[in-house]
């Protein structure tokens, strides 16, 4: 069984993480687990544990199976349970932190949620992204020349919260996804196989990131879910769209990127860098290379005169749901997406924000 052991407030949590059950218990527990790492009767138990009363001891490794701490014989174990095994090397630690983080709760009215939060503050302010040795000695560096394309794009990047009602052409979707996920070349790697080359770096050239994309208002694309060919640079129609209201509340409760019109998933195929990489620190490439892909396909976007964004705000086992991916050797990881720009470009950026005040 995929468990760890903490404490909480003074008490010992037995937690199954796969399956996101935790409970506190006696520590004596420790000692029953042990002792069944094999299969073991419950009068094997009962002498184990010098206790002449079976219906107890029944009671209480009932108690064990119904949280997911032992395996009972016979018994259909949950898939989660039963994937995570080919993560043996990654975990606890990689099993840990990857269903732990899953499936967060967040707010349904998000305006309400920020005012509560700034009043929760309680005045103190942001802490500024910037750090300072003030003792140092200082080299002025060269004044940065800012005109040029690329400077630009790099300096227009934002996230939209506010989309045109027009739909996005072909062209462009197939630039964004091409230049940002597409495959531009292979090489031969003697005694391994065939390595793709993308514009995004990846740990071991693996590219364990693939791409799905929600059609909403796309020129001449019928709206649906699509898996993204990489290598041939096709749309894969894998079923219909999902109710408005359905996507708003599975992208945290952020009702202004529902209105965009496409969405990209990103979900993470565990087997292609645990092929190579058998220690739970790969994980973290899993999480690096999505961020490569998604300020990759926002730069594209805003190269294209389109208005992206991106977010971890999103309910992953409904999103899995909808992809028809188990969750494990394969999972959701990021929310990315793109627009129209609107006609009005006033507070595009700000969502439930309010106003604000730009500064130099």
């Amino acid at each position: 069984m995929p468990l760890v052991l903490h404490w909480r407030d003074g008490a010992l949590i037995f937690e199954n993480y796969a399956v996101q059950t935790a409970v506190s218990a006696d520590p004596l527990v420790c000692s029953i687990l042990n002792y069944c790492h094999e299969w073991r009767s419950v009068s094997s138990v009962c002498s184990y544990l010098r206790v002449s009363d079976h219906s107890s001891v029944h009671r209480a490794l009932e108690q064990l199976f119904a949280n997911g701490l032992l395996e009972k014989f016979g018994s259909k174990l949950d898939p989660r349970v039963e994937t995570i095994k080919d993560w043996s090397t990654w975990n606890p630690a990689a099993g840990l932190f990857h269903f732990s983080t899953k499936d967060t709760e967040f707010a349904e009215n998000q305006a309400a949620a920020f005012t509560d939060w700034t009043k929760q503050r309680g005045g103190k302010r942001m802490p500024l992204p910037v750090k300072e040795y003030p003792k140092a000695r200082k080299i002025a560096l060269p004044k940065l020349e800012t005109h040029g394309e690329f400077p630009e794009v790099l300096r227009d990047r934002r996230t939209w919260r506010k989309y045109g009602a027009g739909a996005v052409a072909p062209e462009s979707l197939s630039q964004l996804l091409q230049l940002t996920f597409g495959i531009q070349g292979w090489v031969e790697v003697p005694g391994v196989g065939r390595a793709a080359m993308k514009t995004a770096p990846s740990g071991g050239d693996l590219h364990p990131i693939e791409a799905y994309v929600l059609v909403q208002r796309v020129e001449g694309v019928k709206p649906g879910f699509y898996h993204y060919n990489a290598a041939r640079q096709e749309l894969e129609r894998l079923r219909d769209p999902v109710p408005r209201r359905r996507l708003e509340r599975n992208l945290g409760g952020q009702w202004w990127f529902a209105r965009a019109a496409l969405l990209v998933v990103l979900t993470a195929v565990t087997t292609r860098t645990r092929w190579k990489y058998e220690y739970p620190r790969a994980y973290r490439a899993l999480l690096l290379e999505a961020g490569h892909l998604g300020q990759t396909f926002c730069l594209t976007a805003t190269w294209l005169g389109l208005a992206p964004f991106s977010t971890i705000a999103m309910n992953d086992t409904q999103w899995e749901e909808w992809l028809g991916i188990d969750g494990v050797n394969e999972s959701v990881v990021y929310v990315l997406g793109a627009g129209t720009q609107p006609k009005e470009m006033k507070d595009a950026h700000l969502g439930m924000l309010g106003k604000i005040r730009i500064v130099k």
